[in-house]
């Protein structure tokens, strides 16, 4: 139904019924020192029609032009199937299933997410879901400190090829718990494993490590899982789910494979829409689940032997006490997971693989092209379908002129990475085509020539 506000009479009213003189009474708990008059910042309320002008203004400044920035956020083929179906009133409507007797057509879709993404990560147990690849990454940390039984460490050692996002927001959600990221170096745009050897005895909860990095790079693994084993930390591992239609899933790394795999799900039929919404998963080895935070849908028999589903694990304060909750988070964007249910049950394994590999050729053919122009070069040779490339100059005024062209040329490196201060990090998915990556080759050089020429 419309949003119909209440009168002027019908608050004064209801505040008599009460019997309070106005509605800061009813906040007077909080104390002054914490209150405002106002926001400066946000800008006067418009009317419904303004706000629809507005937005329809910014969505077409969206038109016209093609994107080559990764960093998190992918540009990918989406079937229309996908979200004919999502958005049906069944699943469009229907919200997270806080009662066991929610719909089994609910509660059997999330069942077959959670048995995707295991069979995906190489684990044994997934939830439905988190809020985003970031609270995805501090939950796993938060997570890995519960479940630790082998030390009481309030630290977690993470590379620097995680996500500075992910980062940013695990140190703001675990610092007023007293949890903190310790960062590795990275050297030629991975892990230093030589600097392992000085944190060698040192008490760790966990070690991240995100693969493919945030630079599109690829680490040891292998290596980074067994160390953590040896130091008794677990290992938490932040992978984009598309890469892992090719890459060794986290289950499978090291000796043991990892304890804990998560990371952003937005790259499984979620459209890059203003940056969201998206979602986070999460999936752990089976000793672990009970300090896994969300819900869990199994598979059972009702008592005619009829196959049914229901949850069977809410680790949640909506359901415990909440000093004993795993977690506090209550949107666990059910609408993306139905989304990304319905996205790998048309594609596959065999369409995830190819996709992926149509990313990882598009990425080469474009990391190629641009290199091979004067005043740019190729970082790091080894990469997913994300690639470093170096300028001879500062990227703003090249990427503002690229985007004059109608091409997003890429994510500058410079804040999160001063190392990589003239560096730009490319993304080609299997949506660039052949004739897009060399329009930007071209456009490129073009620009270059120019002001060279200047």
């Amino acid at each position: 139904m419309p949003y119909i506000p209440h009168t002027d009479e019908e608050v004064q009213e209801m505040l008599a019924a009460i019997g309070a003189v106005s509605i800061d009474d009813l906040f007077d708990e909080i104390p002054d020192a914490l209150r405002i008059d106002g926001l400066d910042r946000v800008p006067v309320g418009l009317e419904e029609s303004a706000v629809s002008r507005l937005m329809q203004s910014r969505a077409a400044t969206d038109t016209g032009s093609v994107s080559f920035i990764g960093a998190g956020a992918y540009e990918h083929y989406i079937p229309a199937a996908v979200w004919d179906v999502a958005t049906r009133g069944e699943y469009y409507s229907a919200y997270t299933p806080y009662q066991a007797e929610a719909s089994q057509g609910s509660l059997q879709l999330i069942y077959e997410y959670q048995s995707m993404m295991a069979a995906l990560s190489g684990l044994d147990v997934s939830n439905a879901s988190l809020y985003d690849g970031a609270t995805a990454f501090a939950e796993a940390c938060l997570m890995a400190v519960r479940a630790n039984r082998k030390t009481k460490s309030r630290r977690v050692l993470t590379t620097r090829g995680v996500s500075p996002l992910y980062r940013a927001v695990a140190n703001a959600i675990m610092a007023g718990q007293g949890i903190e990221l310790v960062e590795l170096p990275n050297r030629h745009g991975v892990v230093d494993i030589a600097a392992l050897a000085e944190h060698a005895g040192e008490d760790y909860a966990a070690v991240a490590v995100q693969q493919p990095s945030f630079l599109g790079t690829l680490d040891d693994v292998d290596a980074l899982c067994d160390w953590a084993s040896a130091n008794n930390s677990l290992l938490i591992g932040v992978c984009n789910p598309l890469s892992l239609a090719v890459l060794k899933p986290p289950g499978q790394w090291g000796t043991h494979g990892a304890d804990i795999a998560c990371g952003e799900g937005q790259p499984l039929g979620i459209p890059v829409s203003s940056g969201g919404p998206y979602f986070g998963y999460l999936v752990c080895r089976q000793p672990l689940v009970r300090q896994m935070p969300g819900r869990i849908v199994g598979r059972t028999v009702d008592l005619d032997g009829k196959p049914g589903f229901t949850l069977t694990l809410q680790a949640r304060e909506q359901h415990i006490r909440r000093s004993k909750a795993t977690s506090n988070i209550c949107t666990n964007q059910g609408l993306m997971v139905t989304a990304a249910t319905i996205y790998m049950a048309l594609l596959g394994a065999e369409g995830l693989r190819r996709n992926a590999q149509a990313c990882h050729h598009n990425t080469r053919r474009l990391a190629a092209g641009l290199s091979a122009l004067p005043g740019v070069e190729q970082v790091f040779d080894t990469y997913f379908h994300e690639a470093v490339l170096r300028f001879d100059r500062p990227l703003e005024p090249v990427l503002d002129a690229l985007a004059d062209a109608g091409i997003f040329g890429g994510y500058p490196l410079g804040d999160a990475y001063p190392e990589l201060g003239q560096c730009l990090l490319v993304c080609a998915t299997e949506m660039r085509t052949a004739d897009e990556i060399d329009a930007y080759v071209e456009t490129l050089g073009r620009l270059l020539s120019d002001s060279r020429a200047a």
